[in-house]
């Protein structure tokens, strides 16, 4: 017995980690970080995790923290998670406690205001204001070491609250300012058409894991490692661009017309939607983005080239597809989702999850041919044909003589299907935050409350959701 305990008290973190075959990680509950949809598990921090862990061989086990100074006091207590991967930044001022791996993430310290009052435009601009930043955080230190500078400043603390609840306090005028980062405020910009960026504090940051002290570097290294693979081999890019890439393509101007829209015309064809998805093994909330780009969930939508509906249909899609008329939403609807699994299905064996949904969409709009096209111009340029981070840079140029001259279909404005799968997947990630299950009790959509979705159970093999 002795002898074993003395082997396992000799063995390095690593191989303690492999040894139990899990990998304990602790985040926070956010849509930048880590939240349930009805899917499982999903969040820009969750996926880099599992890359690791998957990496080592073991399984990633998730727990929340309750605020972010509790994050902190889990990884300095005996048998608390290996690491934490929760958007945090490095910080100085915690060195002594715990140690911080490579960068992964670059950000900006925010100052946020409503969009109704003076916009601040330098800290003395903080002097008299209403400001709550979260209980432990940089920014609270931000605040602090200001405040050496600027000694009527005042700001409070609390352990109660997300940034999402800082954002919302602010939308709603409980408080007058807030600091949050960059990429946090751009996840959640949606939700609160009254909030908006005043100025930046401070230089760029940089977001990192953080490991518990001590002089046991194995777990430390790994990560490291396995960090700058993720940078160099393009992981690290292709989540950026999966969970921010798109995120700002609303603006102001669209998001508060999206949020009204969830409200007053969805309810009106969301069991179409679900029903159709169900029917097609396609999440329900892609095909309502879909909708919602098309015709801004308009049935008697029209466009100058002559396509009608909610989904707008050709008339030569349409009729393939068995819609006999365009202007019925239900029609438009069961066509548009029986289109997208007939573009879906058509494409190359070689383009995967999550690529084959971006390219899906690409090609219901702009075409299979021209999609065919740009994925040979991409090629030539020595770029991955599979992978839609490198194909939307070469999209634009079906629309310029000297690229489209070399293709099979000729010009195309290539720039569009960019556009639209942007906007696609920035609906999509707003429906699904509003009806993921811990955001049931707040849904935007008025009326009666739904179940988050159709169940995994229902989907098809052939099209896993998004």
């Amino acid at each position: 017995m002795m002898l074993g305990s003395c082997a396992q008290e000799s063995s390095s973190a690593l191989e303690r980690i492999r040894e139990e075959g899990v990998l304990r990680v602790v985040t926070r509950n956010s849509p930048s970080t880590y939240f349930q949809d009805r899917n499982g598990a999903t969040g820009f921090e969750y996926e880099l995790a599992q890359l690791f862990a998957d990496e080592l061989g073991v399984e990633l086990q998730i727990e929340t923290a309750n605020d972010i100074e509790d994050i902190y006091v889990r990884l300095n207590r005996p048998g608390g998670p290996a690491l934490a991967a929760a958007g945090l930044t490095l910080n100085g001022a915690r060195a002594d406690q715990v140690r911080f791996s490579v960068p992964y993430l670059e950000s900006t310290t925010q100052v946020i205001y409503h969009r109704n009052q003076r916009r601040p435009t330098r800290p003395e601009d903080l002097l008299d204001k209403r400001i709550l930043v979260l209980k432990g955080s940089s920014h609270a230190e931000q605040l602090a070491q200001l405040k050496t500078e600027l000694p009527g400043l005042t700001f409070e603390e609390s352990s109660e609250v997300e940034v999402v609840d800082l954002l919302r306090m602010v939308d709603e005028g409980q408080i007058d300012a807030t600091l949050v980062e960059s990429n946090e405020l751009a996840m959640n910009q949606f939700y609160f058409s009254n909030v908006r960026a005043a100025f930046d504090l401070g230089e760029q940051n940089q977001l990192a894991w953080v490991l518990p002290p001590g002089e046991d570097t194995s777990l430390l290294e790994a990560a490291n490692a396995f960090l700058a693979r993720a940078r160099q081999d393009g992981t690290l890019e292709r989540l950026h661009e999966r969970y921010y890439g798109h995120v700002d393509v609303l603006g102001y101007v669209g998001a508060y017309a999206f949020a009204q829209h969830l409200q007053q015309r969805l309810p009106r064809y969301e069991k179409v939607f679900r029903e159709t998805g169900r029917k097609h093994g396609v999440d329900w909330r892609l095909l309502a983005a879909i909708g919602y780009q098309e015709s801004r969930w308009e049935p008697e939508a029209t466009s100058k080239t002559g396509v009608r509906g909610l989904m707008m249909l050709t008339l030569r899609t349409a009729k393939a597809m068995g819609v006999n008329d365009r202007l019925d939403p239900v029609q438009s609807i069961r066509g548009g989702g029986k289109y997208f699994v007939t573009v879906y299905e058509s494409l190359p064996a070689s383009i995967v999850e999550p690529d084959r949904t971006w390219f899906a969409l690409a090609a219901y709009n702009i075409g299979g041919g021209h999609l065919e096209d740009a994925r040979k111009l991409t090629a030539a340029e020595g770029l991955d044909p599979n992978k839609w981070l490198d194909v939307k840079k070469i999209l634009p140029r079906l629309s310029q003589k000297q690229w489209y001259t070399k293709t099979r279909h000729g010009y195309a404005r290539g720039g569009e299907p960019v556009h639209f799968v942007a906007n696609i997947r920035r609906y999509h990630d707003i429906l699904t935050w509003v009806t993921q299950p811990q955001m049931e009790g707040t849904r935007l959509v008025q009326g009666e409350m739904h179940s988050p979705g159709i169940n995994p159970g229902e989907q098809q093999a052939s099209l896993p959701p998004l």
